[in-house]
């Protein structure tokens, strides 16, 4: 899970084919996935590598069928931010985010919670608004929370979890290219961003 355009970099091992289904019971919805994501988040004070001992406790609690349910959830998450728009405001946040900075941003994003989410994916200059605070040095960088149903789902039965079966981040960002370097660019599409994070 949580893979800059779904190639084996930054997944640890190659999944297996999907198996089928379990039972024919109840599935993760979308309000369980994100009550996991707040409750650990809050639990864990906002600190992301916390959060993700804490998914992967809670995780623990569920069959593996839920486990990689709450993986398509986040995954589907993590390409549909894979933004130009959302990389712009990354860099400013990050004062600068490589391909892996802004892999690590995404799953970093998906653990604030549904609000957050998704008001940064409708409008990334939201940002400035929607974070009470931000520290670059801690936050910003889920790449733990990006493992997270992977491991408990190999704690759990054994076994690499299998492909999630949901379509594949595309080759590029989608959306119109942000010249990342243009300063000037930043400031004009971001304009709330910059002047809380980087006019400073």
């Amino acid at each position: 899970m949580c893979t800059h355009n779904d190639t084996a970099a930054f997944r640890r091992t190659p999944r297996a084919p999907p198996p089928p289904r379990t039972d024919a019971g109840p599935v993760m919805d979308e309000t369980e996935f994100w009550e996991i994501v707040d409750s650990t988040r809050e639990a864990a004070e906002g600190d992301p590598e916390d959060q993700a001992e804490l998914v992967v406790d809670k995780l623990l609690e569920y069959d593996p069928d839920s486990v990689l349910d709450f993986a398509r959830h986040f995954e589907a998450r993590y390409n549909r931010a894979y933004r130009w728009d959302l990389w712009g405001a990354a860099w400013i946040l990050l004062d600068g985010a490589s391909d892996d900075a802004f892999d690590y941003f995404r799953c970093w994003l998906i653990g604030q919670g549904r609000e957050v989410f998704e008001g940064a994916v409708h409008d990334p200059d939201s940002l400035a608004e929607l974070l009470d605070d931000f520290d670059d040095e801690i936050d910003g960088d889920g790449e733990e929370l990006g493992y997270a149903a992977d491991e408990a789902y190999e704690r759990m039965t054994g076994v690499v979890a299998p492909d999630l079966g949901i379509t594949p981040a595309p080759p590029e960002p989608e959306g119109t290219p942000v010249d990342l370097e243009d300063d000037a660019a930043l400031a004009r599409l971001y304009p709330k961003l910059w002047e809380r994070f980087a006019s400073a």
